[in-house]
């Protein structure tokens, strides 16, 4: 039987007219002779009311019947309601059943973080949960909306790779036929070689990291973007980044209002992140934190401690630049007056979140490359290609990664990455 259908994101449209929506029952509740249905379709929830003396006995006993997470067709007419959320609800005047949903497990009453990371597959359809992949959801448009319109090509970076150049500790072995082969952490350095191609190009997709971490910040397989741009300078690279990160939050807050509402998300803080970003040196760092009683030394890298005392300073994201040399990858291109440093930054976010970009300018000296090829022992045979992109028309260039889960997590104020990702992979949580 074919059906017309209405979503209930769309009723606004449909005021004072009669529609049909797929839908379950997310909650309910009776007074007598009215019974009040919490539905949702996925789109959205509305309230539908069921008035005994307004329908036939068999649409008042199929609403009886309805328990949690019951699937069912409904068929109503729209009414404008200031009360609700919605501002509408739909008065019902007939009920299809599909199936009656018996002991769902999921209840109104609270669980345990564990208990509902098992159920993780149905935790996904309440209120809250929805809204967070919603949000992502619109990151995700934003991120690929931004790139779009400035000429960027979205490229993909292969998942399995030969090793990595930044060792193999934290990697994921697996076999490739007779070879032996690991997930990729990074598509950065097949990116460096896609951009002397196309100029200016980016990647969306899975990377993954075998950290033995629990932290609140960190999962096993998370999602990066990593653009890289050729003939663009370290100064340049920043200024992409802060309008890059001001566009993803204006569109969270013109699009996803409903949903920051839900989550009871702070948007003033928000709504100031606009570019510029204050920068500060790892040097001013350094002092900072040693004037405010941590122990830390020049040359130390920074931790989650670090990273949220520096960033209370600020009510926007703030770049640190300038790290040692020794503290940072390979390939980063040091600073031609002063070659103890690299011309890099990690984007901290404000609130405790950490950061959530880390970039730089690469090295285009093919000598320079040759010589940290050495430096690191790292492989020259699986990575012969890469060494070939400085030996074959080499150009300034420079690029960065976003972390998608970590800056879900701050736009959404979430004290956990867990919920980020529709089905994270956390260590020893495989399932679902």
């Amino acid at each position: 039987m074919s059906r017309n259908l209405s979503m209930i994101r769309d009723v606004d449209q449909h005021k004072d007219q009669a529609v049909t929506i797929g839908c379950w029952l997310h909650n309910k509740r009776s007074s007598g002779k009215i019974q009040f249905l919490q539905l949702r379709d996925g789109s959205g929830f509305i309230q539908a009311v069921v008035v005994k003396s307004d329908v036939p006995n068999e649409v008042w006993d199929a609403a009886g019947k309805l328990t949690q997470e019951s699937s069912l067709y409904v068929t109503g007419t729209v009414r404008e309601d200031t009360r609700s959320k919605s501002g509408y609800e739909l008065t019902v005047t007939g009920i299809e059943i599909i199936q009656v949903s018996s002991d769902y497990p999921i209840t109104p009453k609270e669980h345990g973080v564990d208990y509902l990371m098992d159920h993780r597959h149905l935790w996904i359809r309440s209120p809250r949960q929805r809204a967070i992949l919603v949000i992502r959801a619109q990151i995700i448009r934003a991120i690929q909306q931004f790139f779009d319109e400035r000429g960027f090509h979205l490229v993909d970076p292969p998942i399995l790779t030969p090793s990595s150049c930044e060792g193999t500790t934290n990697l994921f072995h697996t076999k490739y036929f007779d070879e032996d082969a690991f997930l990729t952490q990074s598509g950065q350095l097949y990116m460096e070689a896609a951009a002397m191609a196309l100029g200016r190009v980016y990647s969306f997709g899975p990377t993954f990291r075998a950290e033995k971490s629990k932290t609140r910040r960190h999962l096993i397989e998370f999602w990066m973007i990593e653009p890289e741009m050729a003939f663009i300078t370290h100064e340049e690279n920043l200024e992409v980044q802060e309008q890059f990160v001001s566009h993803i939050i204006q569109s969270v807050l013109d699009n996803c209002g409903k949903e920051l509402e839900v989550l009871e998300r702070d948007t003033t803080k928000l709504k100031n992140i606009q570019a510029p970003f204050p920068r500060i040196t790892y040097d001013e760092a350094i002092s900072f934190l040693q004037a405010n009683g941590h122990e830390i030394e020049w040359g130390e890298d920074f931790g989650a401690p670090h990273e949220t005392a520096i960033a209370e300073k600020y009510d926007k994201p703030v770049f640190i630049t300038h790290y040692p040399t020794e503290i940072k990858a390979f390939y980063m291109k040091p600073d031609p007056n002063r070659p103890e440093v690299v011309l890099c930054a990690d984007m901290i976010a404000p609130e405790g979140y950490g950061e959530i970009i880390g970039g730089s300018q690469r090295i285009d000296d093919p000598e320079l490359m040759e010589e940290r090829f050495t430096e690191h022992e790292l492989s020259r045979e699986a990575y012969q290609w890469y060494l070939d992109l400085r030996k074959y028309g080499t150009v300034p260039h420079s690029g960065f990664g976003l972390g998608l889960e970590r800056t879900v997590a701050w736009i959404c104020g979430l004290d956990h990455v867990r919920e980020t990702i529709p089905f994270p992979r956390l260590l020893y949580r495989l399932y679902p």
